[in-house]
């Protein structure tokens, strides 16, 4: 094995040496370059769109506008010409006098009774006149009144599916009604119905009604408007 001189064991040392000195200075901006740093993600934010604006200021309106004691869901009578009876429940609403507010139940004798003011009449007067006669009888606690009456519920007028009938059970007698029109509001007859002897019945009185004729626009004088209490009967 031939012996390294001097020279050639100087020139190894430093040729390792180099290669160290290069390495530790290009190897870490070269990593650098690799693996680039992520810029801080800013969460984004989207602007409200105007439909959304709009809702967002109409939503304190809407709720200022709800008056408490305000009737929901009341019966769609004729306020002008439904007259009001026993078991009616009214919906009444006096502007921003929620002590006088809320629903009452017509009593047998036709009245009902509010704080403060007693028995007033009710039955056979419609919602219209009743307002009238509560803002006439507040002017004695409250200054120029504003009243609203609605019906909340029907429990004085009702008539009666029976037999073979899609929904048989009671109806609110809100508006005039005719037997072919109460047969459609309950879902018409079942399978097993005899069409041809339909008949309603009144008190201890049947009246007869010929469904398939009715149909077929004939004899429509059968066809005639439902009285409270009143039973359509589908055998």
């Amino acid at each position: 094995m031939t012996k390294m001189t001097s020279r050639q064991r100087s020139c190894l040392v430093w040729t390792g040496f180099l290669f160290f000195l290069s390495f530790s200075v290009f190897a870490p901006s070269a990593v650098a370059q690799d693996t680039p740093t992520a810029p801080p993600q800013v969460p984004q934010i989207t602007p409200p769109t105007a439909a959304q604006g709009q809702q967002q200021q109409q939503q304190p309106n809407d709720d200022r506008r709800q008056p408490s004691g305000a009737v929901k869901n009341a019966e769609p009578v004729n306020s002008s010409t439904y007259k009001i009876g026993a078991a009616d429940i009214l919906g009444i609403h006096v502007w921003n006098e929620p002590q006088f507010s809320g629903p009452v139940t017509v009593h047998e004798d036709g009245m009902i009774t509010l704080p403060l003011l007693g028995d007033l009449k009710a039955g056979d007067m419609t919602p219209v006149q009743v307002e009238q006669e509560v803002t006439k009888a507040l002017t004695k606690y409250v200054r120029q009144p504003l009243v609203t009456i609605t019906v909340q519920e029907v429990g004085s007028k009702k008539y009666y599916m029976d037999g073979q009938i899609a929904r048989p059970g009671e109806y609110p007698l809100v508006v005039p009604t005719t037997i072919l029109e109460a047969i459609s509001k309950a879902g018409g007859l079942a399978g097993f119905a005899n069409p041809r002897h339909v008949y309603v019945l009144r008190g201890t009185r049947q009246i007869h009604f010929n469904y398939k004729d009715v149909l077929k626009g004939k004899k429509m004088s059968q066809n005639i408007e439902l009285k409270p209490g009143d039973h359509v009967v589908v055998p």
